[in-house]
């Protein structure tokens, strides 16, 4: 400073430069994400012997949460909830995000994926047995990791989620145990088929089936225009999930190609119900805030089932149904899988009380 206490020329330029260094600093640092903590549990499943892997995540160092703020996620019919909800793709998986936003986050695989228990069916050829792991058996694995999660944070309800099969899952229990749940995120709800089922009726299940890679990536972009296959799953994202989704199966892994083994009840209750005209459980049983979330490409579960499935959510206290563009069954690995993700947040997030 001169005696006049006036910066000179050369200090105030280095003290504005300091300040401007700290604004273009301090939105990198507002941005950081909370530091996340990740556990590890085997729930016993009601029947004895059945062991069910559960992984945990939530913001670092906090053990209480109310039940608006923790949520069970479960899969689809053919791969386990680890790869499917906790795989980082470019740095963040769909479990990280959830809980960043400051949720206590599970997940389950029922019996026969990943790493829960394989029923002893799995281990023999699969057409010795008939199909297994049927979805109220799911149902009841979903129960014992509900009632585990509950009595670990003394809470009275949580949030489910479920993904294709893991919606009749979920669906399904609601309907059993609506005292038990806060709100129900179904994404590609599975309904009564009128189209061409995948698997056809004229094959005799065995108690699994088997999946290759090559198969996996088919069936993935199968409905995707020819123009848009190449962008929609971002480089590396599709062998990233794929080696890790592999490895959950190391017994099939080390054949060459690899395979991943399913349980084949999922398929078996396609058959019996959903694609011969009949329910296996009814919407209309669902008493909580439900989101249904489906995208354009879904050749699995196409858009005809969600808008019936809207329509039966009679005593929902409130419904809503997000339909997401240039999609598939597996937006969530997709380059588009943050609408998903903040769609999801939203209803996770809100709070409404119809008529207000």
């Amino acid at each position: 400073m001169d005696r006049a206490g006036k910066l000179k020329p050369k200090r105030a330029w280095h003290l504005l430069g300091a300040f401007a260094l700290m604004l273009l600093r301090a939105p990198a640092d507002m941005a950081k994400e909370p530091a996340i903590d990740m556990e590890e549990f085997t729930v016993p499943a009601v029947d004895p012997g059945i062991e069910l892997y559960v992984r945990n995540k939530h913001p670092q160092g906090v053990k209480r949460f109310t039940a608006d703020k923790i949520l069970l996620f479960v899969h689809g019919a053919t791969y386990p909830s680890e790869t499917t909800f906790d795989l980082k793709l470019n740095g963040l998986s769909w479990m990280d995000y959830i809980a960043q936003h400051g949720y206590d986050v599970y997940l389950v695989d029922v019996r026969g994926f990943g790493r829960s228990t394989r029923p002893p069916e799995m281990d023999q050829p699969p057409e010795d047995n008939a199909p297994i792991v049927r979805t109220d058996t799911a149902v009841k694995d979903v129960g014992a990791t509900v009632d585990f999660i509950l009595k670990r944070r003394g809470a009275s309800k949580l949030n489910l989620m479920g993904w294709s099969w893991g919606t009749s899952i979920m669906g399904w229990y609601t309907t059993q145990h609506n005292d038990k749940v806060n709100r129900l995120v179904l994404y590609a709800p599975m309904w009564i088929s009128t189209s061409a089922p995948l698997v056809s009726p004229n094959v005799t299940l065995g108690a699994y089936r088997t999946v290759t890679r090559e198969a996996a990536r088919i069936r993935w972009l199968r409905d995707v225009p020819e123009d848009r296959k190449a962008e929609l799953i971002p480089a590396g994202w599709f062998d990233a999930w794929a080696d890790a989704t592999f490895a959950t199966d190391p017994v099939s892994a080390r054949q060459t190609p690899p395979v991943l083994r399913a349980p084949n009840g999922a398929v078996q209750d396609g058959r019996e119900f959903w694609s011969a005209g009949k329910i296996l459980y009814d919407p209309a049983g669902i008493r909580v805030p439900t989101l249904l979330a489906h995208a354009e490409w879904d050749a699995d579960l196409p858009s005809y089932m969600v808008y019936e499935y809207f329509a039966r959510l009679t005593n929902a206290p409130y419904k809503r149904y997000v339909q997401i563009g240039e999609g598939t069954h597996s937006i969530m690995m997709e380059k588009n899988r943050m609408q998903l993700f903040q769609a999801v947040q939203q209803f996770l997030d809100e709070r409404i009380t119809p008529g207000q």
